[in-house]
């Protein structure tokens, strides 16, 4: 027998890895440095390395208590009951649970092109169609609602990514508002902030929460990881915050013990580690200005932990900057194959990502966007 036809399913592309490059070059990795997944420079939160050594030993158990107890201590972080918090295997799982609750048979998804495949995988997984709405590199990747009303037609779920991969545009919680009040009553909003913790924004959570001056609404759902400010992308840890009404859903659609043992005790130590995510900000800042400054080419303002840059030819670039030892993304996967995305590093692993970039540029001698009309790095620190 064979599987059912997946022909209109597409398989997710990551970053690709030192060792992986290391030995297709055939050279050592300690020659390279990768900013190409935005993962978090200064590895993991230290309290949560330590949970995961002491929690190795009773991994024979199943994480019932360590899964309640990090729901109960994510839930009082945003304010939220536990039933409102949906913990996954990762954001991706989260988009899963909430596919699972949302959609039927033949359903819509409405994504952002360019945007994260695993939103239309997920659909397709869960027998839903696809469909786009442009964020435009003419208008420079912003995000209001009115270029989502442009291509809505009755979805049942909108994703929209606030920081946006890999652009690191945001939409303002007003237009995510007015997006959620000119659509459909069963169209849910769905914000990924899997990169929230960079941007200057409060998050979405409000409009679930009616606070800041909104109405507490039970159409808009909220993703976020621990992936990126904590640095726990290894042991795939994620979680949604849904309307009250939702939370009897969980239950439901999701897999028995959604995070393992090491993932639970991980979440349960680094969500208080406030002094490892402050790090990882202002490095993300600094990196995000510097890039801005010193790049010899267009690069756009960016809340995310990562910069995009306009560079001419993607594939030559990024191919000749792994080749000099600084492994970027190609954004062709995106449909942006003038771009590569270069993820925020130490104070040393950006200024050789800088270098090497400017090198090549002018090697290749390509043509790239003007820089003229970057801003201040200094203004962008202060409201980035």
């Amino acid at each position: 027998m064979q599987p059912r036809d997946l022909s209109d399913h597409v398989a997710y592309e990551a970053g690709r890895g030192i060792e992986e490059v290391a030995r297709e070059l055939g050279r050592d990795p300690s020659e390279f440095i990768k900013l190409a997944s935005n993962e978090n420079p200064h590895g993991p939160s230290p309290a949560a390395a330590v949970a995961i050594r002491e929690t190795a030993s009773s991994v024979n158990s199943y994480p019932k208590a360590a899964h309640a107890d990090l729901t109960s201590a994510v839930a009082d972080r945003w304010d939220v009951t536990d039933e409102q918090v949906w913990l996954a295997n990762g954001g991706d799982g989260a988009i899963d649970y909430l596919h699972r609750a949302t959609l039927e048979p033949g359903d819509d998804v409405l994504v952002p092109a360019p945007g994260f495949a695993y939103y239309g995988m997920s659909s397709r997984f869960h027998h839903g169609d696809v469909r786009e709405y442009s964020v435009s590199r003419e208008e420079d990747f912003e995000q209001d609602a009115e270029m989502v009303l442009e291509a809505y037609d009755g979805e049942r779920v909108i994703w929209i990514t606030s920081p946006h991969n890999p652009t690191g545009s945001t939409m303002p919680l007003a237009e995510l508002e007015r997006l959620a009040d000119e659509t459909g009553d069963e169209t849910l909003i769905a914000v990924d902030e899997a990169y929230g913790e960079f941007a200057d924004r409060d998050s979405a959570i409000a409009l679930i929460e009616g606070c800041d001056g909104f109405e507490a609404r039970d159409d808009v759902a909220i993703l976020r990881t621990f992936s990126k400010a904590y640095g726990l992308a290894g042991v795939r840890l994620g979680y949604a915050v849904v309307p009250a009404e939702w939370g009897e859903a969980y239950t439901r659609v999701n897999t028995p013990f959604a995070a393992s043992e090491l993932a639970c005790r991980a979440g349960l130590a680094a969500v208080d580690d406030d002094e490892h995510v402050v790090r990882t900000v202002e490095t993300t800042r600094e990196s995000r200005a510097y890039m801005r400054e010193h790049i010899d080419a267009h690069v756009w303002q960016s809340e995310g932990n990562f910069v995009l840059v306009a560079v001419g030819d993607a594939s030559a670039v990024a191919e000749e900057m792994q080749e000099r030892g600084v492994i970027v993304r190609d954004c062709s996967s995106f449909g942006l194959p003038g771009c590569i995305r270069i993820t925020c590093g130490t104070e040393d692993e950006t200024q050789r990502a800088v270098a090497t970039l400017n090198e090549v540029l002018e090697d290749f001698d390509l043509e790239t966007e003007p820089t003229d009309g970057v801003e201040d790095p200094d203004a962008e620190v202060a409201d980035s």
